[in-house]
């Protein structure tokens, strides 16, 4: 049974600003059936005539723009929501808000499970019924503008299609804002920018992806939703025991909360055939089908090494445009494979901060391919790391392919221990060098157009999970993400030697010396002449 909402309205003042607009532009109006048949209704009842097309406000509360004050009339019409059909397992929602008049909703969905498309049209019937200002937020500004505002559905139908054009006023794009012709407004907002929100008074807000909100938003609209008697809906995928568990945790001991938490077993939207082929071809990974299709919040974040840090980066707009500056060296940071991928992380240090720039990544080719690479892109070079394994000896040949590769015009960065060449990259654990990245991301912008490999590998790094014992193993589990996630632990152990005109620590601990103790620091005391003798 299609989920239908009726309204009935006085629209009058919507019909006047658009035959205003005819009046001026006949060719450039176009009309629907249900405005054409109202507007018929009303030139059989009415002695309805145009004014002078020069008397013209843009206000359409100043109905003398169109018809005479006494010719006004009222006009009632009803017009059905029919492009939204509900699926079994969304009605409850439904009911909760509208019959049951609960205020408050926490709803743990699988991906793919219709969310955003059953909360639009959720906002929507809302806002016809009560006039007031509607928040639909995501986790950044950004998002909200790419997935909801100019997204498409899995069918490929516009998101603001399920809003009939007959009941809108007006859409500010710059400003992602639906003024319908009630009055209402509905706006499409970023929980990065929440204290901006101070001060407003929504009368209902869907916080979508709550998981990777920042947890601060919901906090601080919550007052004006209790003094106004506004109503929230939280709808997200797991992501660890974050702010959103702990609110689904409130939502399932209270009953003044509407709660569901479905997975692919429950709405039976994808098939088992389905996720295990996304599964064998290397999609997603096992704990991310736990998370993402069974709706497991143990599953997923508690074992990433970095997601958590990506969040804050993409409420901090971290994550964006990086443009190249040509005015700094361009450094790069390696994972040389063998018989699997290299990646090539492309990198500048601008003061404090780092920028990643650009990317790339391949497999089954020689060094030839990547020194090419290297050469034909217009960056200044200033330095190139690999890792510690850059003294292996290839098979057959019996060269180093650092030496390889310097006779190929690419000098990897090395140092000398004990008449031993090794990789200037220092060769620390695993676990060491991952504590190093993630110190070193809260300074790092990457580019999200030329990176977004990365940014995805990474985000899904994470420890290997024992799924016999039930826990996480210490180890990194090594996969397709492995690769990137070295490049850029090789890269984060490699900035202190990333310092311009080649400043190392040491260079820079023996200024600092000179300046203080004086030039003659580093002399023994028999030879310096600035110590007083006595």
């Amino acid at each position: 049974m299609k989920r239908e909402v009726r309204m009935e309205k006085d629209i009058s003042l919507y019909l006047a600003g658009k035959i205003q607009k005819a009046h001026e532009n006949p060719n450039e109006t176009y009309w629907t059936e249900i405005e054409q048949d109202i507007l018929r209704r009303a030139l059989a009842s009415f002695n309805v005539h145009f004014l002078n097309p020069a008397i013209r406000s843009d206000d359409l509360s100043d109905q003398r723009s169109v018809f005479g004050r006494s010719k006004l009339i009222p006009i009632k019409a009803k017009i059905t929501l029919n492009k939204f059909k509900a699926r079994f397992y969304q009605k409850p929602l439904f009911d909760a808000i509208e019959k049951d008049n609960m205020k408050r909703a926490v709803l743990v969905w699988h991906r793919r499970a219709g969310k955003d498309v059953a909360c639009l049209n959720l906002i929507l019937r809302q806002a016809i019924k009560t006039i007031g200002a509607y928040y639909y937020i995501l986790p950044t500004y950004r998002q909200a503008r790419l997935v909801i505002f100019e997204g498409m559905t899995m069918t490929g139908q516009k998101f603001l299609d399920y809003i009939p054009e007959e009941l809108v006023r007006k859409i500010n794009i710059q400003e992602m804002k639906i003024t319908l012709i009630n009055g209402s407004n509905i706006y499409f907002l970023g929980s990065d920018n929440y204290d901006s929100l101070r001060g407003s008074n929504p009368k209902g807000i869907v916080f979508s992806e709550y998981a990777f909100q920042h947890p601060s938003v919901y906090p601080t609209l919550r007052p004006v939703l209790v003094a106004n008697d506004g109503w929230c809906v939280f709808i997200s995928t797991p992501f660890g025991e974050n702010h959103f568990y702990k609110l689904y945790e409130v939502a399932k001991n209270s009953d003044e909360w509407f709660h569901d938490i479905r997975t692919v077993e429950d709405t039976e939207v994808i098939s088992p055939e389905q996720i295990e082929k996304e599964e064998n071809e290397g999609l997603m990974s096992a704990d991310m089908i736990q998370q993402e299709y069974y709706c497991s919040f143990q599953i997923g974040a508690i074992g990433s090494f970095y997601s958590k840090y990506l969040i804050k980066m993409e409420l901090n707009d971290q994550i964006g445009a990086v443009p190249w500056e040509p005015a700094f060296p361009v450094f790069t940071a390696w994972d040389l494979g063998v018989r699997d991928s290299t990646v090539i992380i492309f990198f500048q240090v601008i003061g404090t901060t780092v920028h990643i720039i650009d990317l790339y990544s391949n497999d089954s080719v020689g060094l030839e391919h990547y020194v090419s690479v290297i050469s034909e892109k217009d960056y200044q070079y200033a330095k190139h790391f690999a890792p510690h394994d850059i003294m292996v000896k290839e098979f057959g040949s019996g060269v180093t392919r650092l030496d390889k590769a310097r006779e190929l015009g690419i000098k990897f960065e090395i140092r000398t221990e004990r008449n031993m060449r090794h990789s200037a990259v220092p060769n620390v654990s695993i676990m060491d060098g991952i504590e190093t990245v993630r110190s070193t991301l809260p300074k790092m912008w990457i580019d999200e157009g030329k990176c977004r490999n990365l940014i995805s590998a990474i985000r899904d790094y994470r420890r290997e999970y024992d799924a016999k014992n039930k826990v996480y193993k210490s180890a990194p589990l090594h996969n397709a993400n492995s690769h990137f996630a070295d490049a850029l632990r090789y890269l984060c152990l490699a900035l202190p030697r990333c310092s311009r005109r080649g400043t190392t620590p040491e260079e820079l601990d023996r200024r600092y010396r000179e300046a203080v103790l004086g030039p003659q620091a580093g002399l023994p005391a028999i030879f310096r002449d600035d110590i007083p003798q006595y």
